[in-house]
This record gives structure tokens, C-alpha cells and sequence, in this order.
């Protein structure tokens, strides 16, 4: 079980998930900052710098670049949505159970990503944006599995020390009382 800062054992108890603690926590306001301030940062670099950039670039490397830049906008608009959902249920603007539907769930990064000799060819800002980008996502992609996925079928005390050694004891038996 992965316990999120800022949620004690007591509150669990109380009957309140993981998602509520988390939305207080100093955790999730520094998360929603780094990535508020990410999508405006790349949107910033894409409409004035990025767009500069991109006309110095060969006709092959400008329809990379369009492509790539399609993917980061596409991906910085699932974060921003996933950190808005959760904004909205710490301001009691929406329940956990909302919060919980699929359709606001972070999904899996899309497959076709361009190769490292395609996006040599692309600004180097660019490319840490992306960079940057990729890491919060999965932090993000994590975060919701953890806060969603995993309290969901699962006792909250299934990953505790006490429950693993006794399915360690079952799988090796007591070793204290076998001959040595």
C-alpha cells in the first residue's frame, strides 16, 4: 500500500480514502503548481520561440516537429485535466467517487513516439520541455494508479509487515521447529 503524505492511518480508519488527505496535502499544491506552470511555460515557448524555431527547420524536420509538438500539447492537457479533477474535489466542487470515473483518469502514454534521430533535429528547449513533460506524467500516471486503482480492491492493511510474514511463514512454513 502506498501511503500518501499528508494521509494518516487515522483518517483511513475514519472511513475517508486516499484521494481527500492527498488534495490537502502540500504534495498535491506543489504538483498542481509544477504543472500549471509546465503547460504554460510550453504553451508560451510554442507560440512565440517554438513557432520561430520551427520555421528554421527543413520542411522533414517541421512536420516532425509538428507532430511532436501535437503529442506534448495532447499530454500536457491530460495532466492539466487530472490536476483540475482533483483541484475540484479538494474544493468539495466534485465527490472522490466522480473523481474516480474513467473518464478523468490519466491514460496510458500513446505508442509511436518519434526515434532519437528524428528528434535530433528539433530545438534543444523543446526537447527538455519534453523531457520535462514525460517525467510529470509519470509521476502522474503513478499517482493515479496508486490513489484509484490500488484503493480499490484491496485491504488497507494488505501491504502491512505483519501480513507479510505470514504469507511468508505459510509459503516456507516455521523453519523453527524443521530440523536444521
Amino acid at each position: 500500500m502506498m501511503t500518501v503524505i499528508g494521509a494518516d492511518r487515522a483518517t483511513q480508519e475514519a472511513g475517508e480514502g486516499r484521494l481527500a488527505p492527498f488534495v490537502r496535502s502540500k504534495v498535491f499544491t506543489n504538483l498542481f503548481a509544477q504543472g500549471m506552470e509546465l503547460v504554460e511555460e510550453t504553451a508560451g515557448y510554442l507560440d512565440n520561440t517554438g513557432r520561430a524555431a520551427a520555421r528554421e527547420l527543413s520542411r522533414e524536420a517541421q512536420m516532425t516537429y509538428a507532430g511532436v509538438s501535437m503529442r506534448l500539447t495532447t499530454r500536457l492537457m491530460q495532466i492539466a485535466s487530472w490536476l483540475l479533477v482533483l483541484r475540484a474535489v479538494r474544493d468539495g466542487e466534485m465527490s472522490e467517487d466522480e473523481a474516480a470515473d474513467e473518464k478523468y483518469r490519466v491514460g496510458p502514454a500513446e505508442p509511436g513516439g518519434k526515434s532519437a534521430t528524428d528528434v535530433d533535429v528539433l530545438p534543444e528547449e523543446l526537447l527538455e520541455l519534453i523531457a520535462e513533460t514525460d517525467t510529470l506524467y509519470t509521476r502522474i500516471r503513478r499517482l493515479d494508479h496508486d490513489l484509484f486503482d490500488d484503493a480499490a480492491g484491496r485491504d488497507s492493511h494488505a501491504g502491512d509487515a505483519q501480513t507479510r510474514l505470514a504469507a511468508l511463514q505459510q509459503a516456507f512454513g516455521d523453519r523453527e521447529n524443521s530440523p536444521s
